[in-house]
């Protein structure tokens, strides 16, 4: 379709276009004027000393990103707690799923309170949890005393512990979609199928193996690349259970960096640049995941 078309179209079926105005104005305000505006900070000198004489310095804040140590070993540590987070949150998902789909008694009840860590916004959740973690008075240390007869866990004064608190409860917030999504796989899978898998004398493996996964994967492959892209850009559980990275920085991953060094450092063109950096890897993930899976093609 050429511009002339186009515009006769638009001529056209005017009242339909007059209709989603209001939509793409709001589309324009929040999400291409600002990643527009992000893009030409990264190119930018912009911080606290030059916030109102700022230019435009080329690729060295991209160059510094890449030159600083500190972007591999949190490159790294976001690449363990998503892979970590998601092979969780499907594997939990998945199995809830596949108990619920069947005769159970109280399903209803269990399917609503499954559902409610899902539903409960993350920060009162996170809040929720960094109290759990308390070394004195948390629920998780005097679970630990009272019932395995283990010494309490100064959980958010080690690195590694921290780290441990912030992929728990991410696991606690993100397995409900899965199960969500899989139910609703599990649910549209024609019972046929698994009559003529039993009448062949398939075993419940066999019948897991050879039809339910097969059946859910159009359905759990895009629900797999959003958690990547939602747990990789996860901003508050880390922020606000690890106590903004601590301790001493080293719980962060690279979403949290890239606030750190916007509002706490004040470094805006190279967050800006950072954070083109992390659409970029999280684009040619989400690209070649669902390319190398096929998850857009049909089962037959």
């Amino acid at each position: 379709m050429n511009f002339a078309t186009g515009f006769q179209r638009i001529r056209r079926e005017k009242f339909a276009y007059y209709l989603i105005a209001p939509a793409l104005l709001v589309m324009f305000c929040v999400v291409f004027y600002p990643f527009v505006y992000n893009i030409l900070l990264s190119f930018s000198n912009m911080s606290m000393t030059h916030f109102r004489h700022w230019k435009l310095i080329g690729l060295r804040q991209y160059i510094k990103v890449f030159s600083e140590g500190i972007f591999y070993s949190v490159f790294f540590k976001t690449a363990l707690w998503t892979v970590v987070n998601v092979f969780f949150h499907v594997v939990i998902g998945v199995s809830l799923a596949l108990i619920l789909n069947r005769p159970l008694a109280g399903r209803f009840i269990f399917r609503t309170l499954l559902i409610l860590p899902w539903a409960v916004p993350q920060y009162i959740t996170a809040l929720t949890w960094r109290g759990m973690f308390h070394h004195e008075y948390g629920a998780i240390n005097l679970f630990l005393a009272k019932f395995l007869h283990l010494p309490a866990v100064n959980w958010l004064s080690n690195p590694n512990t921290a780290f441990m608190a912030c992929i728990l409860t991410n696991v606690w917030l993100g397995f409900p979609f899965m199960m969500v999504i899989a139910l609703g796989g599990l649910q549209s899978i024609p019972q046929e199928l698994y009559e003529a898998a039993e009448v062949d004398g398939a075993s419940p493996f066999q019948r897991l193996r050879r039809i339910t996964l097969p059946m859910l994967k159009p359905v759990m492959i895009p629900a797999i690349t959003l958690g990547v892209i939602w747990t990789f850009n996860n901003l508050n559980v880390v922020w606000l259970v690890s106590n903004g990275g601590e301790p001493s920085d080293k719980t962060h991953i690279l979403v949290s960096y890239v606030y750190k060094a916007a509002f706490n450092l004040y470094r805006y063109g190279y967050a800006a640049a950072l954070s083109m950096v992390i659409f970029f890897i999280l684009l040619l993930f989400g690209i070649n995941f669902i390319k190398r899976t096929k998850a857009t093609e049909g089962i037959y």
